[in-house]
Formats: structure tokens, C-alpha cells, sequence
């Protein structure tokens, strides 16, 4: 190939053409048109393709947002469905036999806690401390279990009432906060049957912890806590009063420790039952309402009955001494009694609840002593027995030692003159000076309760042969001491549970004692008593147990009201 040369000669320059620069203006001008036309096009495509891609994106998320669990969670109502499959199971029955079955649970939720979006765990409660937990996981498809049903459940308010269907299975391991820790419930089904407040008035972890206050004066505004469940930890949990837990009545009955306690106050009154009908006494039932002051005195609530006044009974004396007088040899009673004694303490209530029995005495009064006796040793082994699970759900709130009972044949029964020199010389220094004739205040009894066990080894011991002074008009003196009585009490961890004795059976004897103690004989409602006696009635006696005194001092209880339902002091009539 040559080389160009180096200077080239330009080539010439086209002429100019007007009319050519007309065309190619207007050529320019369409094509700008046709460009903007195109354009336009384009953007309406693009327009109509982004509406399509809205248009599948929201269809997409319809999709992802359905909720395909929906039937299967919710305010239970008359069109709930349960399978027809599910076993109606009580927590405590479940067994290796339901595993992989369905069940159908009823229980109050106690605890709820959510892990992620996908899964959460509850603890499901019946009555006790019987309770379980459960766990609900959605799956991909969103059934039977959705993510929403997930969320649902983590905001149930806790102490709601649920309804709950569920598969058995094995945990991983034991659910150490959950009674029933063998087993879990896999959850496909969860309805509300009756909702709780967001915020309760005192939770059941405070309805679970010891009360130390017991006054009956208004209530702190911090002791109404937040929300908190009974696994909680108790260091950050506050403790409620005894008026607090009146108060929130519902929640102090749910909590564990009250149930427990409840279920040994009913086995001790099976247990009074069975062993009297077994040494042949009869049960009677005596009035609460009465025409005059059983035992006199001002401790009597009087109400207005029609045109006259009726009075409440502070025993069933009477009647258990008209009972023998009619011809049993052998009664007893499980019946309210009503004492009007402004005692604000935790020993006192103005209504409890009593067992009384009442016997005929065929040569000596210890008879009675030895039935009463009986009857009590009977109540305690058999509530240690009966009742291992109830008493260490109780001494997980209220710790005690377990009970001292003598040996059988060993029984500790002292003469109240011998209590009164034990506490002369062996006990503390304000008791060196006490008197034989009078009867023992509270701190005395619990002195020498603790001196009776530290000598014999023993919670538990009679006091016979009280002092006349210290007993009330129908206790018979003893023939050879008129200054002291056949008359008796117990004790129980150096707290009296029991009075009882021998009762005058001869009415001019029953007379003199009336006078004698400052009672009218033919005082309202005292000479009807009288006149019991004058048809030929045996000899007899008897005695009265205080149902709620031997429950806590039995447990150890810091006051008598928690061993009550419904505990009434001078200051409380509610709930």
C-alpha cells in the first residue's frame, strides 16, 4: 500500500440548495414526533407492566397473610367445634396412655411466654398445683397452627379460663415448673372460655406467698401488683396482706397453698367422722338460731327474729346434753358456732367451726378424755399420712417441722396444777409466781407447750383437773377439790385446741352452780336448761374441737384465718 501524499488537496465544497433545506427540517420534525409517540408507548407499557406486578404482588401478599387457622382459635362461643376424638382429660389422670392422643383440656392460663413468631409456650392449670405446659407451633402451610394463632395466644390475659385441644407427648426433658413435667401438650386448638382482666388486683404468684401482715386495717395502694405469674421469681414478687387477699377473695382461693389447706381441713372433718361412727356415735345437727344466750354472758350476737329477739349460738351445749338426755348414749356435731368477742388476734374469729361430742359416762369422766384423745391422735396420723402432697405444698409457703405425737401408751396428760409448777420452776422468770387458781393466759400455754416438749418430746398434751374459776357453770367440780373441775383442755404446739370435761347431770347440784357463778336459774333460756335435767339424764360429758385451730396449729399456720374460707373477725363481714 503507498503512503498518502503529505500535502492532499481538499475536495470541493457542494452548492447550496434552498429548497433541500426545507425537506430536511420537516423530516426532522416527524421524526421527533414519531420518536415522542414511541415514547409514549413505552411508558404506557411500562405503566400497565408495573400494575400487573402491583397487581401480583398484592394478590401475593393476600396469599401470604390468609389465615388458614382461624377456625381453631378464639373466643370460644356456641358454634366452637371440638374434635369428636379428643379425650375430656383432668391433668392429673394423664398417664403413658394418652401419648399421641388428643385431649381436651380445661384450665385457667397461668403462664404464657412467645419465642419468635412461631411458636409459644403456656402453663395450663386445674385445681391445685395441677398444671401442665403447652406448647403451639405454626407450620409452613399455617395449619392446624398459624403464625396469627401464635400471636393470639402470647396475649391471652393470664388466670383466663381456656379451653384447649391438644396432642400428648414427651417433653425433652421434665418441665420442672409444672407439676405434671412427664408430659406436654402439643397445641391445635386454643379458645378463650371466660377472659381475665389485663391487670389483676393481686396475682396468683402474691396469692401464693406467706402473708406477714394480718391486721385488718385498710390495705397499702402498692400491694395492688402487676401482672406476674406463679413462676415468677418470689424475690420479685411482692408479698400481699391478709385484707389484700380478702380483698381479691378469687385469687387467694386459686392459689395452691389455700386449696391445699382447704383439703386437709375436709379430710380432718372425715377423720373426726369416721372414728366416732366407728366407736358408735351418732351425728346430729344443732341449731344456729336459739331463743336466749347459750352460755350467758355479753360475747352474744342478737338479731331481730319476727316480733322478738333471737340470738346465734355460741355452742351447741345444750343440744348435745338434750340429745343424751333423749336417749343417746353417744353424739357428735360438725356445726358453725358464733362468739362475739372483740379479739383482734390471729386465734380469734367470731364465727368457726366445731367439732362437738357429747357421751355418757359409765363409771369415770377420763372416759371422755380418752375418746377426745383418741379421736385427736387419729386426726393428726391420719392427716400425715392422707396428706404427704398437701402439707409440702403448704410448708413451701410456710415452713414447719413435722409434728411430735407421744408414742401410743405415752400420752402426756398433766394436772393443770403440775403445768403451773412446771412453769414455776423450769420456765421463764415472769412465770415464777403463777397461781393454781387461775386460769393461763396465751403466752403462759405456749411456754409451757414449749418446756412439755422439750421434757417429753411432744407437740401435743392434756391439762386436766382446771381450776373452778376458769370454767363455765355446767363443768362439774370435783368431788374431793370443789376448787377444781373435771374439765380438761388440749394442746397443740402450745395453743389450745380442744375444752371439755364432765357436765352436772342433777339439777338442784346444777342450780347451786348457777348461783355460785352469779346466774340467774330462772334467767331466759338458763331454766330451760335446768329442766332438761330434771327427767332423769346419766351421767355424761364431753367436748368441743375448734376445726380451724387444729388445721393451723397443726400446719403451723401464723394465724387461725388462713386455715377458714371465709374468715370473719370483729372488723371483716366480707366477702
Amino acid at each position: 500500500m503507498s503512503e498518502p501524499a503529505a500535502n492532499p488537496v481538499p475536495p470541493a465544497e457542494p452548492a447550496v440548495d434552498a429548497g433541500a433545506g426545507e425537506d430536511a427540517a420537516s423530516t426532522s420534525k416527524k421524526a421527533a414526533k414519531k420518536a415522542e409517540a414511541k415514547a409514549k408507548k413505552e411508558a404506557e407499557k411500562a405503566r400497565r407492566a408495573a400494575e400487573r406486578a402491583a397487581a401480583q404482588a398484592a394478590s401475593s401478599s393476600a396469599a401470604n397473610t390468609e389465615d388458614n387457622a382461624k377456625d381453631n382459635y378464639g373466643k370460644e362461643t356456641h358454634e366452637t367445634q371440638y374434635s369428636e376424638d379428643a379425650i375430656d382429660v383432668h391433668l392429673k389422670n394423664l398417664t403413658d396412655e394418652h401419648l399421641g392422643k388428643k385431649v381436651y383440656v380445661r384450665a385457667w392460663l397461668q403462664n404464657s411466654r412467645a419465642q419468635g413468631a412461631k411458636m409459644v409456650f403456656v402453663e395450663l392449670r386445674e385445681e391445685g398445683n395441677w398444671a401442665i405446659q403447652g406448647v403451639a407451633a405454626a407450620s409452613p402451610e399455617g395449619t392446624p397452627v398459624s403464625r396469627q394463632m401464635v400471636k393470639w395466644i402470647g396475649s391471652v390475659n393470664l388466670e383466663s379460663f381456656v379451653v384447649v385441644e391438644a396432642t400428648v407427648e414427651k417433653p425433652y426433658e421434665p418441665v420442672k415448673s409444672c407439676r405434671v413435667s412427664d408430659y406436654e401438650l402439643h397445641i391445635t386448638k386454643f379458645f378463650v372460655h371466660a377472659t381475665a382482666p389485663a391487670v389483676l388486683g393481686m396475682t396468683l404468684a402474691a396469692a401464693n406467698r406467706p402473708i406477714t401482715n394480718f391486721s385488718d386495717q385498710e390495705a397499702p395502694v402498692e400491694q395492688a401488683v402487676e401482672k406476674l405469674s406463679i413462676s415468677g421469681e418470689a424475690a420479685g414478687i411482692p408479698a400481699a396482706t391478709m385484707m389484700t387477699h380478702l380483698d381479691n377473695i378469687v385469687m387467694h382461693k386459686r392459689a395452691p397453698v389455700q386449696q391445699a389447706i382447704a383439703d386437709i381441713r375436709m379430710e380432718v372433718k372425715d377423720l373426726f367422722r369416721s372414728y366416732l361412727k366407728n366407736l358408735g356415735f351418732r351425728e346430729f345437727e344443732p341449731p344456729c338460731l336459739i331463743g336466749a344466750a347459750s352460755e350467758g354472758g355479753a360475747d352474744v350476737f342478737d338479731l331481730k327474729y319476727f316480733d322478738r329477739k333471737a340470738y346465734l349460738a355460741q355452742s351447741p351445749q345444750l343440744y348435745k346434753q338434750t340429745e343424751i338426755a333423749g336417749g343417746r348414749k353417744r353424739v357428735f356435731s360438725v356445726s358453725p358456732v358464733f362468739r362475739a368477742e372483740k379479739s383482734n388476734t390471729p386465734r380469734h374469729m367470731t364465727e368457726f367451726t366445731g367439732l362437738d361430742l357429747e357421751m355418757e359416762i359409765r363409771k369415770d369422766y377420763r372416759e371422755v378424755l380418752h375418746v377426745l384423745e383418741g379421736v385427736l391422735l387419729h386426726i393428726f396420723r391420719g392427716i400425715q399420712k392422707n396428706c404427704a402432697t398437701e402439707i409440702e405444698i403448704i410448708r413451701q409457703v410456710y415452713p414447719s417441722e413435722d409434728l411430735l405425737l407421744p408414742e401410743p401408751g405415752k400420752e402426756v396428760r398433766l394436772t393443770f396444777a403440775e403445768g403451773q409448777k412446771l412453769l414455776r420452776e423450769e420456765g421463764p422468770e415472769e412465770y415464777r409466781n403463777v397461781s393454781d387458781d387461775e386460769d393461763m393466759s396465751t403466752p403462759q400455754e405456749k411456754a409451757l407447750g414449749a418446756l412439755i416438749k422439750a421434757k417429753y418430746n411432744t407437740d401435743f398434751y392434756v391439762l386436766d383437773k382446771f381450776p373452778d374459776s376458769a370454767r363455765p357453770f355446767y363443768a362439774k367440780e370435783d368431788p374431793k377439790n370443789p376448787k377444781v373441775t373435771n374439765a380438761f383442755d388440749f394442746f397443740l404446739r402450745g395453743q389450745e385446741i380442744l375444752s371439755g370435761g364432765q357436765r352436772i347431770n342433777d339439777p338442784e347440784e346444777l342450780i347451786a352452780r348457777l348461783k355460785k357463778k352469779g346466774v340467774d336459774p330462772e334467767g331466759p333460756g338458763i331454766k330451760d336448761y335446768v329442766d332438761v335435767f330434771r327427767t332423769g339424764v346419766p351421767a355424761h360429758g364431753g367436748g368441743g374441737i375448734g376445726l380451724d385451730r387444729v388445721v393451723a396449729w397443726f400446719l403451723n399456720l401464723p394465724s387461725v384465718h388462713l386455715a377458714a374460707y371465709y374468715p370473719r373477725t370483729p372488723k371483716r363481714l366480707t366477702p
